[in-house]
């Protein structure tokens, strides 16, 4: 998997991820990054910047890094390495890396224990989804599933209370408690939560709008709840 640009970069070196190789263009001459790869004992292979706009197309900023690709965590240690009480996050069927990306670095940031993904018609955690999390991946796991309903009942008979979000309720995500274990379901962008994942949540929440615009980008409604979330708890 290659990852680029200078910021993405930095996390990689100073995180955890195993680096199969690191390029660098023949100009390329930041000296803050070339002092953190000597600090971390990181060789490096120098190539044109034609060749590496070959490999990256795009702002790569002159230097790319190969690395393995994301290991996902199973539920059982996802449950199992949770504090208490405990915070998931599924995602029902997010198809834009970059609302991946942006979900996973929001629910770092929030204490969220871990992110959930379908293995099917689903973004899965690629180069851009490591670049838009800017490092998040080293602090929170992501868990791959077969099939969301039957991880919902997992987790319920684990103790755990399952929040959807949907515009056509009447319960706000203002409403609840959430001094729980709680596990959020968030819509995919264009149609939202499945009918069956609906059935299976416990309660289903909406976020108030006033304006003329009455949908939120995946990503941002997720913030938006998390953060109360962590209020909540914190109370």
């Amino acid at each position: 998997m290659l990852i680029y640009g200078k910021n993405s970069a930095i996390s990689i070196i100073e995180g955890n991820q195993k680096i199969k190789k690191i390029y660098l263009s023949e100009s390329f001459n930041d000296k803050n990054i070339i002092t953190l790869l000597r600090k971390h004992k990181f060789s490096y292979e120098t190539k044109s910047i034609r060749k590496i706009n070959n490999l990256a197309p795009g702002l790569n900023q002159g230097i790319i890094i190969d690395v393995e690709d994301y290991k996902y965590y199973d539920l059982e240690t996802l449950i199992e390495s949770a504090k208490t009480p405990s915070f998931f996050v599924i995602l029902d069927h997010i198809e834009d890396p970059h609302n991946l990306g942006a979900i996973i670095r929001t629910c770092e940031a929030a204490g969220v224990d871990g992110v959930i993904i379908p293995n099917k018609r689903s973004a899965q955690v690629n180069s851009t989804v490591m670049k838009v999390s800017s490092g998040a991946l080293d602090n929170i796991k992501v868990c791959l599933v077969s099939n969301i309903v039957n991880t919902m009942k997992k987790l319920k008979e684990k103790g755990f209370w399952t929040v959807g979000t949907k515009m056509e309720t009447k319960q706000t995500y203002y409403d609840l408690d959430y001094k729980m274990n709680i596990c959020l379901i968030i819509g995919n962008e264009g149609s939202g939560i499945s009918n069956l994942v609906e059935k299976e949540c416990d309660y289903m929440v909406n976020i108030p709008m006033v304006g003329k615009i009455n949908s939120l980008n995946a990503s941002v409604a997720t913030g938006i709840i998390v953060f109360e979330i962590l209020k909540k708890s914190r109370e």
